[in-house]
């Protein structure tokens, strides 16, 4: 497991995330998430445009899920060539937990369930790795997920 560098926990917690580049879309592209018959878009809080980080005051999605259910996490095709993550953290996004690596060049990730985090509210963060126009600044998606007896606070 990576330790979380400390700007990029700062962003997360300030909601912010960055990650495009020349040729790319001038807005950033949501990431899609789906937990049984949930299916909700997850905006960045943070992501480059045109070389420079962006920051968002962006409110993360909740979904709530039963024990065992199966989450499917989709991002963009530039995304998935770039390469990202999953960063599991608790229910106040400030204590990272886990960290998920996924297989370079994939689009689509179905490798978690509700079930694999142990505390009954926790956030996932998609984070595409460092590089690009804006070198160590990386985007992030993150998303709440509820369990029974779960609480993210407000």
């Amino acid at each position: 497991m990576r330790t979380p560098r400390p700007a990029l926990l700062l962003a997360l917690c300030a909601a912010g995330s960055l990650t495009a580049c020349a040729g790319e879309p001038v807005t950033p592209q949501d990431v899609r998430v789906q937990a049984g018959s949930q299916d909700v878009t997850a905006a960045p809080t943070q992501y480059c445009l045109d070389g420079e980080g962006q920051r968002y005051s962006t409110r993360p999605p909740v979904v709530e899920v039963s024990p065992d259910t199966t989450i499917t996490l989709t991002v963009p095709e530039v995304i998935a060539e770039r390469g990202w993550q999953v960063q599991v953290f608790d229910e106040s996004l400030e204590e990272l937990i886990g960290e998920v690596d996924v297989p370079a060049g994939t689009e689509r990730f179905d490798g978690i369930s509700s079930s694999d985090v142990v505390p009954p509210a926790f956030y996932l963060v998609v984070v595409e790795d460092a590089g690009g126009d804006c070198g160590e600044f990386t985007a992030a998606w993150p998303v709440g997920f509820l369990r029974a007896g779960g609480d993210l606070g407000s």
